[in-house]
């Protein structure tokens, strides 16, 4: 290669060429052209985006109102006169103090006085602070400030380390401080909201609760109006804290569970509240969370929430911290990898015990060339091996359906059965299970596709769990928009359930990375679900009243019932060609619909005015992509 080739390749003298090509006159002169090419573009993604022109629309609309309404977030969240004295004068039934612990460390006095003095903001008074403080001889002011406000409120209570023992060390010490009933741990730059401890204390008491956290904020310092992120939180959902420490911020818990955890481990700093949070929820009994946000995370350039990406040692520590709990309370040897959503956001990889075989369930009328390429893929591409399928056949017309099934007939792995009633979807499935051998069953669509090779396994992995039920897969249309993430009970225009994050693109990251990690979902859909034959014939399979619409759903709440966990994983992927332009039935198919519809809404009607756990309040209804209920 010649030195002026090489030279040609090298991007300092790209970027010179293409600078001597912008001070053209036809550079110059296209430039009306590109702006509207490239406005054109943005209107196209933000159409795929939203999804439609209605999408866009309400997105503009909610952008506009975003400035004033998100302070309501912030300090005009905050309690009157009125209201503070409500909070200040309440009398409950228990006595409980809190010991908020603060590892101190070079703080800035700024952070540090707006720290101490949220805390003497506390509606209920009931607390102490303990600060314990590891700064350098270079930050003396540090305990001068904090010795200046403990003289003058004896709740405050202050202690300098000799040496500084690291983030675990120093908090170490701050426990050896506390005296209080329930332990409370606050960031040395971070400020609460003036309820936050009335809250925890509201909820420990009516609901007997021995771990309590609440939603947050990330503020950039100096403005805590300035609000960049709003994060409203699931409640208490194991697989999402193993894959992403999403409740973090703020949380108290009874002291009494040290007793079962011990304290802080060194050997996790960077991520030590990872690791905490992990060991207190499995023994705590009845974990609980605030759908309010009660918590403001600061953001500045020496903060985690600046950029954890530049601390790897909090990234390999959390991994641990995953690993780690998972080996010693459930003797299991799991896997962590970070995802493209964040690096301590995780993709968790189970063993998979022996080789169970897994029965593949697919109701089919006619369509011959959509249960071609569905079987055709599963052959192709699947990388598990134990498998069998069961064609149910459903009063098909078309002779190429038929012709197809006699080519079946010669693959040992495939079965076509016939059933011959009118069509039910769930009396369907049924009566194929009763063809089937597998230890582990899979209802699958017709009108589906592998995506990943090891579809089977990222969904064995976790069906094969003793405390979970059902297990779904991540689906998209044919154009890589997303048809399914998991099911939220109550959303839509009928208010009985929905899918969320529907029709946003396929690499969308998601709401807080969601579509990037397994979670604890309600429900997931029918048309690729995986459970044990175990569960399917203790809930007594699919509910044969529903015979179109929302038996899935059904199916996933009676498991829900019966105490176990339903899983959506991002990890297994396939496509599936249900026509998302369709629109609504109409005629006896809308009515049939809107019948099942009602009959869901009082079957479990509790449920539904409770509230879906996985999906925060403060989000709307109306929509399936996080939209803010204001």
């Amino acid at each position: 290669m010649s030195k002026e080739k090489q030279q040609a390749d090298l991007p300092e003298y790209r970027d010179k060429r293409f600078d001597r090509f912008r001070d053209t006159w036809y550079w110059k002169a296209s430039k009306p052209l590109r702006v509207i090419i490239h406005f054109f573009q943005r209107i196209r993604n933000a159409y795929i985006h939203y999804g439609g022109v209605k999408g866009m629309y309400r997105r503009y609309k909610q952008k506009r109102g975003e400035a004033t309404k998100r302070v309501d977030f912030g300090t005009k969240s905050f309690p009157d006169a009125a209201r503070r004295k409500l909070e200040e004068e309440t009398v409950f039934p228990r006595k409980i103090k809190f010991s908020i612990l603060v590892p101190l460390y070079n703080t800035p006095e700024k952070f540090l006085r707006e720290m101490i003095g949220s805390v003497e903001a506390q509606t209920y008074v009931s607390w102490e602070l303990c600060l314990a403080d590891g700064s350098d001889g270079k930050h003396e002011d540090v305990g001068r400030i904090c010795r200046e406000y403990a003289e003058k409120d004896s709740r405050i209570v202050y202690k300098k380390i000799e040496k500084n023992l690291g983030i675990s060390g120093n908090t170490n010490v701050c426990f050896s401080m506390a005296t209080g009933d329930y332990i409370g741990l606050f960031d040395h730059d971070d400020v609460m909201h003036p309820s936050l401890l009335y809250e925890c204390m509201k909820t420990i008491c009516e609901k007997d609760a021995d771990y309590v956290y609440t939603d947050e904020a990330t503020f950039t310092s100096p403005n805590l109006d300035d609000l960049i992120v709003l994060h409203f939180k699931p409640d208490y959902s194991p697989d999402n804290l193993r894959a992403n420490n999403y409740i973090c911020h703020f949380s108290v818990f009874d002291a009494k569970l040290l007793e079962k955890t011990g304290l802080f481990r060194p050997e996790y700093d960077g991520s030590q509240d990872h690791d905490m949070i992990l060991r207190l929820t499995e023994v705590a009994k009845n974990v609980q969370h605030i759908p309010k946000i009660l918590y403001y995370w600061r953001s500045h350039p020496q903060s985690v929430a600046a950029d954890i990406g530049a601390k790897t040692y909090a990234i390999d520590a959390a991994k641990r911290a995953v690993h780690d709990h998972m080996r010693d309370y459930y003797g299991i040897e799991v896997e962590v990898e970070s995802t493209r959503a964040f690096p301590t956001i995780f993709q968790i990889r189970y063993p998979i015990e022996g080789s169970p075989k897994i029965s593949i369930v697919i109701p089919n009328k006619d369509h011959a060339e959509d249960l071609r390429r569905c079987i055709s893929s599963i052959e192709s591409k699947s990388t598990w091996n134990n498998y069998e399928i069961v064609v149910v056949e459903n009063n098909s017309t078309e002779q190429s359906i038929f012709d197809y099934y006699k080519e079946l007939e010669q693959k040992p792995q495939v079965k076509v059965t016939a059933y011959t009633g009118e069509f039910n979807y769930s009396r369907i499935n049924n009566y194929g299970v009763t063809f089937t051998g597998g230890e582990y069953l899979l209802f699958l669509n017709n009108d589906t596709e592998v995506i990943s090779p090891d579809w089977m396994e990222q969904m064995l992995m976790y069906a094969q769990r003793q405390d979970v039920g059902a297990v779904g897969a991540k689906l998209y249309y044919g154009d890589n928009t997303i048809q399914h993430a998991g099911v939220v009970i109550g959303l839509g225009a009928h208010r009985s359930a929905g899918h969320t994050h529907y029709k946003m693109p396929r690499e969308h990251l998601g709401y807080m990375g969601r579509l990037c990690y397994a979670q604890d979902v309600t429900a997931v859909t029918g048309a690729c679900l995986m459970v044990k034959r175990s569960v399917y014939e203790e809930v007594g399979g699919l509910d044969e009243t529903f015979t179109i619409s929302l038996n899935d759903v059904d199916f996933c709440l009676k498991i829900r019932e019966k105490g176990y966990l339903n899983i959506f994983t991002p990890f297994a992927e396939l496509y599936h060609y249900e026509s998302k332009t369709r629109g609504m039935e109409e005629g006896e198919k809308l009515r049939r619909y809107e019948r099942e519809c009602e009959h869901f809404r009082e079957r479990w009607k509790a449920q539904l005015d409770a509230g879906d756990p996985y999906y925060n309040p403060n989000f709307s209804l109306d929509y399936s992509d996080f939209t803010l209920r204001f």
